[in-house]
């Protein structure tokens, strides 16, 4: 999945303002799946979102969109390194579950974002977190990238996720 160099650069003047954070910047410090790092993740799952937006012709609001896939998972912890399970009852205490909500937290917090942006990093993990069901198409797309993303990086390691996004797998890749 490639992005014409006009399109990355479309993407990157949406996310500059976030991508410079200081605690976006942060998330360079998390493992998300195999090595590759939350902040890789995220803007692996910005690149897919607006690569299928664009190619299917889904009409999605880019901004919302690529803003809601670069925060999905805003959390800004190690996650693993959070308790494990502890029967049925913490069940959704468990980063699974419960890390839409602090990466939404995290980004009203620090950038006001929107409803539709609220929607879209609350419902990432459906149908894992089923009373947070996609309402805008932005949601679906992220929620159907992140996944994508999730398998490739868990099962191939950053070499292919690299390839497949078309970034060069490093946490420093430009857009």
């Amino acid at each position: 999945m490639q992005l014409s160099q006009t399109e990355r650069e479309q993407l990157y003047t949406i996310l500059e303002q976030y991508d410079h954070h200081p605690k976006v910047q942060e998330m360079r410090e998390y493992i998300q799946h195999g090595s590759v790092t939350t902040y890789q993740h995220c803007k692996n799952v910005a690149l897919v979102s607006f690569w299928l937006n664009r190619r299917l012709h889904l009409h999605a609001d880019e901004t919302s969109l690529a803003v809601g896939a670069l925060l999905h998972d805003f959390y800004l912890y190690d996650w693993h390194k959070t308790n494990s399970f502890r029967g049925i009852r913490r069940l959704f205490e468990m980063h699974g579950f419960s890390h839409p909500g602090s990466a939404c937290v995290n980004a009203e917090h620090y950038f006001h974002i929107t409803k539709k942006e609220q929607d879209i990093i609350q419902s990432h993990m459906w149908p894992l977190t089923f009373r947070h069901v996609p309402t805008c198409r932005e949601a679906v797309i992220v929620c159907l990238a992140d996944k994508y993303c999730a398998v490739v990086e868990s099962m191939f390691r950053r070499a292919k996720v690299a390839t497949t996004v078309g970034a060069d797998g490093a946490d420093d890749t430009e857009w």
